[in-house]
């Protein structure tokens, strides 16, 4: 049969994840083109601090227009992005910071009517039955779905969490682009193993388009918090592939702790470092998620954790590979550090590496657990990364050196997620004590 040149033409759908694969990809060609300007103003007798603000301010707001209105994996790397804001370089503006924490509202939930054919297509056409009031006003909008609040039948109080439809196809469209950058990124600096992370995280990402999933997950946390006064996990209701009823908890986003009294903020910053801590040996999973948008204070004093989409199996507890990785690092000797390091699959055996600087690099790693108690300030995580984190810096080709083993991606990701929130919160925190307790393998 012979195809007409309307049935040749791009389906809607086609072109939108065209548009969309083009918006991502243009993000680093325009900081690209930013550079290039960037310099011609300074030769032309500019100041550089007003260009490199001006800049700074530029690229900020183009990033975040791009991965907020994104969705899918696109908006979920932002939201990484701003539980460490602090690595950005010197941004006296706060240029990062303010265009970061403005991803959710750049993020827009979709009106009712779009979502509501996946609630009748995963709890049937007669889901009013079950829910029998939802605000659709009001919704709260995620990178892969939007949650409202709902009452069942019988009064109880609820989040329904409803996944964008064809949300599976855009993530597919995100991981295509962050693939083609990733083998780029090998061919420049080929310790850093991004191919191998890039599918980890592929792997993860199709994981989380699974409600049922993250129903099981959610309820082991609530069953293993129930007795717990300082977490508060909610219950689950009903879980199918796409859609997700729990109870509702109502607090302040961790996003809105900043001017907290430091007490507060200091109860909350551990709680929150113990709940992700510990949940291997309580749960046997580690929640992979430290996103500061799915934790909460609630008015009891207590934690509240909100979403279980991305967590990661370890049903014989957190592996003591982590707990060696700090050890290893903590020492003075630089044949001990080099041994370990290889052991652990972090340096290559032939790989000529300065073993000190190598432990300098990784100091936001250990620096916190080698004291009993620590202050975390982004002032100080930005002097580690500014300090390192230049390549003019010689210490800089040091990263260059290291291999990041894909088993080791999404703990190092919690663990470093974990310091950046608690910069933000600036909380003083008896870290040895957390350490010791929950990380196996430290000596």
């Amino acid at each position: 049969m012979t195809r007409t040149a309307e049935d040749q033409r791009p389906t809607p759908d086609v072109v939108r994840r065209a548009i969309r694969l083009g918006r991502l990809a243009g993000l680093p060609l325009a900081s690209l083109v930013d550079a290039g300007e960037g310099a011609v103003r300074r030769v032309r007798g500019e100041d550089p601090d007003v260009v490199s603000a001006a800049l700074r301010r530029r690229s900020a707001e183009r990033t975040r227009r791009v991965l907020g209105q994104a969705k899918g994996g696109a908006l979920k790397a932002g939201q990484l992005l701003s539980t460490v804001d602090a690595l950005f370089p010197a941004d006296p503006e706060q240029s990062w910071s303010t265009a970061l924490a403005a991803l959710p509202a750049d993020n827009p939930p979709l009106p009712f009517a779009e979502v509501e054919p996946v609630l009748a297509a995963d709890l049937g056409p007669a889901w009013r039955d079950q829910i029998t009031w939802i605000d659709t006003a009001t919704p709260s909008a995620a990178s892969i779905g939007q949650v409202h609040r709902a009452s069942l039948a019988g009064g109880r109080d609820v989040a329904v969490k409803v996944q964008y439809p064809g949300v599976a196809d855009d993530l597919r469209v995100d991981l295509r682009a962050v693939s083609a950058v990733s083998w780029l990124s090998a061919l420049i600096a080929p310790g850093m193993s991004l191919p191998p992370l890039v599918a980890e995280v592929r792997e993860r990402l199709a994981e989380e388009l699974d409600y049922t999933r993250e129903g099981l997950i959610q309820q082991a946390f609530a069953d293993a918090c129930a007795d717990d006064p300082t977490v508060a996990v909610p219950e689950v209701v009903t879980a199918t592939r796409r859609v997700l009823i729990s109870d509702w908890l109502s607090g302040t986003p961790f996003t809105h702790l900043r001017g907290a009294p430091q007490a507060e903020r200091d109860a909350m910053g551990l709680a929150y470092m113990r709940f992700l801590l510990s949940g291997p040996a309580r749960t046997g999973w580690l929640h992979t998620d430290p996103h500061p948008g799915n934790f909460l204070a609630l008015p009891d004093g207590r934690l509240g954790v909100v979403d279980f989409g991305s967590a990661l199996a370890l049903p014989d507890g957190m592996p003591p590979t982590f707990g060696r990785l700090i050890s290893v690092l903590g020492r003075d000797d630089p044949g001990y550090i080099r041994e370990g390091l290889e052991e652990e699959g972090f340096v290559r055996p032939a790989a000529e590496v300065d073993a000190v600087k190598l432990r300098d690099y990784l100091s936001p790693f250990i620096e916190p657990s080698r004291h009993e108690v620590f202050t975390f300030t982004p002032e100080w995580l930005r002097s580690q990364f500014g300090r390192l984190g230049d390549p003019r810096n010689p210490d800089f080709a040091v990263a260059l050196q290291l291999t990041m083993p894909a088993e080791h991606l999404f703990t190092h990701r919690v663990w470093l997620g974990i310091v950046g929130v608690l910069c933000q919160l600036r909380a003083t925190i008896p870290v040895r004590d957390e350490v010791r307790r929950w990380l196996p393998g430290l000596e």
